[in-house]
């Protein structure tokens, strides 16, 4: 489950300030490429960037009775293309809250979570038993991990 947030071509690439002109249908986009962006000569004129977001997965899902919803503790890990290839990562998210059960699609085993600040995400539970007894407006502790990966390619002629 794979939502595509962001597509755009390189137009123009500034190696002395590492700053990469994009342009899609919106418009036109200038980022600067930080260290963490390896193998930045390996980008051309032409290529694509793609921002995907996987969507989140709940590793764990428990009713509790506390209603006082908390704060979200949040662990990342970046993962960043190999040496020679187009640059590209993945990152990562862990991330355990305490959420009202907004809604409960149990067809498509996705629950809608508010968390702590009032936004609702959408978390896919691939596991029916975490969803066992769970009803709308229940508190639950979550832990869920979810993904952004942004890919630059070559298309292909």
């Amino acid at each position: 489950d794979r939502g595509q947030i962001f597509s755009a071509t390189v137009t123009k690439i500034d190696q002395k300030n590492r700053v990469v002109s994009f342009k899609n249908q919106d418009g036109e986009l200038d980022i600067v490429a930080g260290p963490e962006v390896k193998n930045f000569a390996q980008i051309k004129v032409g290529d694509r960037l793609d921002v995907a977001y996987e969507v989140a997965v709940a590793i764990e899902l428990v009713k509790t009775k506390n209603n006082d919803i908390r704060s979200r503790e949040k662990v990342s890990d970046v993962k960043t293309a190999p040496a020679g290839a187009k640059p590209g990562m993945v990152k990562t998210n862990i991330v355990k809250t305490t959420a009202s059960v907004e809604a409960i699609d149990k067809k498509k085993q996705i629950v809608s979570l508010k968390g702590p600040k009032g936004n609702i995400v959408e978390v896919k539970v691939n596991n029916p038993e975490l969803l066992k007894g769970i009803t709308t407006k229940d508190q639950v502790d979550v832990t869920y991990a979810e993904a952004i990966a942004a890919v630059i390619s070559t298309p292909k002629k």
